[in-house]
């Protein structure tokens, strides 16, 4: 597969990521087996994926385990980047309490998922959410200082505006910004992406498949298990999944005739958007990984983008991403 570099630092990663936090939580319960997960892993290094995501809260803490279990034997092959930045429920319960990114507790969590993940560096360790009751600058400081002593190798971002990005730069080199970006979600392209190309920085692309909408497997009629944190969001109301099916639609008839997936051809569009954009998918099936890999391999056309632009124009987007003020609660 295509490699990508992000951010000045040189950090070299497939074109495709991995994103791994639906393997054990915030999508529903899974059937799969710990085994069958770890197995998948294996399969997406097999298939020249070398970048994989996770975070503490994912779980809690079970996703980080699964990670580190899978590619710890292959960490000299793999880039695994986590997150830090939220306070998790001390009663053990599945969503966070509040944010934490104190820089004391940003070193307890580095400690915890060096441990976890099996590794002696944390290759890229991202802020998963700002805390605005912590100066972005001590952030940034705390993380500096682990990645003199050796803990972490990279500094990153995620779900932030430009002028926070380059207040943090300005104490620590980041080295990646992860935010969501889709055909669904173009929020990034105001503000973060030109903040972006002029400091040298990568960015992550999460939810590139819209959570699934984008693919074409979601109906108006579509029901979420209630542990599936869709079933509380407004796009993934019936009455939203109706109206936005428009661009589902349009993107299936572009795929159709360019004789491939509908996922295929949005991570296409997303790639093609920016040499250091790197989309991080996730699935718990096989052929849905191979499926999302063909999407790397497909080359569109200027003709081609400008029109898959102008029929996400004409169909819009209905709903929000999140809940007013849930953003700063929830994991992704």
């Amino acid at each position: 597969m295509e490699k990508r570099i992000l951010g000045r630092n040189g950090l070299e990663v497939s074109a495709l990521g991995f994103g791994c936090m639906g393997m054990s939580w915030a999508y529903g319960p899974t059937t799969a087996s710990k085994e069958d997960m770890i197995g998948l892993l294996h399969a997406a290094v097999d298939r020249g994926i070398t970048f994989f995501d996770t975070a503490e809260v994912y779980g809690p803490l079970t996703n980080e385990e699964l990670v580190g279990e899978a590619l710890s034997p292959l960490k000299d092959k793999v880039v695994i980047a986590t997150k830090f930045g939220f306070e998790l429920d001390p009663n053990g319960g599945a969503w966070p309490v509040g944010l934490n990114s104190k820089p004391e507790h940003i070193k307890k969590v580095a400690e915890a998922s060096l441990k976890r993940l099996k590794v002696d560096a944390i290759d890229l360790f991202y802020q998963h959410r700002a805390d605005p009751s912590v100066p972005v600058e001590d952030v940034a400081g705390a993380v500096r200082d682990l990645i003199q002593e050796g803990k972490v190798k990279h500094f990153g971002l995620s779900e932030v505006k430009g002028e926070t990005i380059r207040r943090a730069h300005a104490v620590q080199p980041v080295t990646a910004v992860q935010t969501e970006y889709s055909l669904w979600t173009r929020d990034p392209e105001t503000d973060v992406l030109p903040t972006l190309e002029e400091l040298g920085i990568g960015f992550v692309a999460y939810s590139p498949l819209g959570r699934g909408f984008l693919t074409g497997n979601l109906k108006a009629s579509t029901s979420f298990d209630p542990t599936d944190f869709r079933s509380t969001q407004p796009r993934f109301t019936p009455e939203a999944l109706a109206k936005n099916q428009a661009l589902v639609e349009a993107i299936t008839r572009i795929a159709s005739r360019k004789k491939t997936t509908p996922a295929q051809l949005v991570l296409a569009w997303l790639l093609a958007q920016k040499p250091w954009i790197v989309p991080i998918p996730g699935t718990r099936h096989l052929n849905r990984l191979e499926e999302n890999i063909g999407g790397a391999e497909l080359e569109l056309t200027s003709g081609d983008l400008a029109e898959i632009d102008e029929e996400a124009a004409k169909a819009g987007v209905h709903g929000a991403r999140y809940d007013p003020d849930e953003l700063s609660r929830v994991g992704h």
